[in-house]
């Protein structure tokens, strides 16, 4: 049954959100590619599906390409043409998928940002030295987002039931839907008892949020909210060096795999699917150990 452009979004949207169970994120960004994709004047709402052809998808590619997106950005509107055209030839709504021929663009290899011990020594302190906004919870998130390698969804997410007694480490859902233990050393531990005495105080009985991070009146700290904290810190009024909570992540990463930690364990606690994502972070250890010798040796070339 072939159907159009718009109705085949519609159907494929609810089917990752409800059937597949996609997350919340996955879902959005996968419907801001493909109501892209249905503004294309060479596709429009309105086309039936199986009028589509392979030049079609290319135009759409080199269109992105004239209005300077990123390798990144063109590849997941890629992923995401690709994803709806083999879900309406799985479900009969087309007879060829004409989106198997569409080839990504070659994406530039970026090394994720991470800190230096300093740099998070630094923003460690912040809170403590230059109080922004809540002194004791923000120490606290910094803490542990740089102790556990959370992303920031997953920090937000965490509730007091997640935690052991002790408040040394957690459950997590991260992506995918699948759990795994995230770990709390001593320093985001101690930080983490002096903010929930400090939350204890401010709020008193009305405290009735299970999240362990709230706002200043006592509700659940959006991500939203986590990443404006971090901008405040990191921004003119703080370190002045701008950095994002996935930094925190980049940088528990990167410190695990420079002080020997096998690749395989630092997997499992970041809970990469591939092994290969996780493998990013020898090729940052081996850089900056070059960068590093280049400016420490004579013959460096430092100057």
């Amino acid at each position: 049954m072939s159907m159009t452009v718009s109705e085949a979004i519609l159907e494929y949207l609810s089917y990752i959100e409800s059937v597949r169970t996609l997350s919340k994120n996955t879902v959005i960004a996968c419907k801001n590619d493909l109501e892209q994709f249905s503004a294309m004047p060479f596709i429009t709402p309105q086309k039936e599906m199986s009028e589509i052809e392979i030049e079609d998808l290319k135009q759409c590619v080199g269109f992105l390409s004239k209005k300077k997106r990123s390798a990144a950005s063109i590849n997941r509107f890629i992923s995401s043409v690709r994803s709806l055209f083999s879900y309406c030839r799985k479900f009969g709504h087309i007879r060829i998928n004409v989106a198997f021929e569409l080839k990504t663009v070659k994406n530039p290899k970026k090394l994720p940002r991470f800190m230096t011990g300093a740099e998070v020594d630094k923003i460690c302190r912040e809170p403590e030295e230059n109080e922004l906004l809540w002194e004791k919870r923000d120490k606290a998130l910094f803490e542990m987002l740089y102790s556990s390698g959370c992303r920031v969804s997953e920090i937000a997410s965490i509730t007091l039931d997640d935690m052991t007694g002790d408040y040394s480490s957690a459950m997590v859902t991260g992506k995918g839907s699948k759990d795994r233990r995230v770990y709390f050393e001593e320093d985001a531990r101690k930080a983490f008892l002096e903010y929930l005495e400090d939350r204890k105080n401010r709020f008193g009985e009305r405290d009735t949020e299970r999240h362990i991070f709230v706002n200043q009146r006592g509700g659940a700290l959006t991500t939203g909210g986590i990443r404006m904290i971090i901008s405040r810190y990191s921004g003119s009024e703080g370190t002045k060096h701008h950095i994002s909570p996935h930094a925190f992540r980049h940088t528990f990463a990167t410190a695990m795999i420079s002080n020997g930690a096998d690749v395989r364990l630092v997997q499992e606690l970041l809970g990469h699917s591939s092994i290969s994502t996780t493998q990013r972070y020898t090729h940052i250890s081996t850089e900056k150990m070059i960068e590093m010798y280049n400016k420490a040796h004579p013959h460096g070339g430092k100057k």
